[in-house]
């Protein structure tokens, strides 16, 4: 019986790569990279602006990284003010709340970028449980954020389902036990099948999803 849908935010809820990769791309020439979508995809989506630094620019200091990174989330925020809704969450959002499901997100965003996020898409209210990297003892693709979100949720991870844009993401919500539906909206459905999704949607619009959640069995 499924009680709770966890959600990931970036790129599940509302797909904002195509701002990341802007910043990215122009910080990192600095450093002497000119990335494209394959490096990005490879290299930082889906990851911890931790990670991604000590992966790409390992001569930083933690102090210059964090430097680099509030720098860059202060440019993603100022220029995400027309974000919208992926397709269909909407619905998604009803069917949920209409089927008395828990729900709760959970992101390797920052504090900033995740509150950010949820109040431009007017959805500040419609989560009681946000779990981030920060919160966790490691970011995805560790498990940790989704099993401190279903301990927080009192739910078991065979009650639960996970959506997830990215590899990373998907990884994390596998590893806790999770059943994970692959959102492409960012990457291939082939790279989310291959993570382990169990299934792939381009959006909340997909006809094979709402063909499968009408037959679930939810608490309602």
């Amino acid at each position: 019986m499924v009680a709770a849908i966890l959600f990931d935010l970036d790129g599940t809820l509302v797909n904002t790569d195509p701002i990341h990769f802007k910043h990215w791309k122009v910080l990192l020439r600095d450093y002497g990279y000119e990335i494209d979508r394959e490096f990005y995809d490879a290299k930082i989506s889906g990851g911890t602006n931790e990670a991604i630094l000590a992966d790409i620019l390992p001569q930083l200091s933690p102090e210059q990284a964090r430097d680099f990174a509030e720098y860059k989330e202060a440019q993603f925020r100022a220029s995400g003010s027309d974000l919208q809704r992926l397709p269909g969450l909407t619905e998604m959002l009803a069917w949920v709340h209409y089927n008395n499901l828990k729900s709760a997100v959970v992101t390797n965003a920052p504090r900033a970028n995740a509150e950010f996020m949820l109040a431009t898409l007017d959805l500040a209210d419609t989560f009681s449980i946000l779990v981030l990297a920060e919160d966790a003892p490691a970011g995805k693709p560790d498990p940790a954020p989704y099993l401190i979100a279903m301990d927080k949720l009192g739910v078991t991870a065979e009650m639960t389902i996970a959506f997830e844009d990215s590899p990373s993401g998907i990884r994390a919500a596998v590893a806790a036990g999770i059943y994970t539906v692959g959102v492409a909206s960012t990457h291939d459905p082939s790279r989310l099948h291959s993570a382990g999704a169990s299934r792939t949607i381009r959006d909340f619009t997909d006809k094979e999803l709402w063909e499968w959640l009408r037959v679930l069995d939810c608490v309602s």
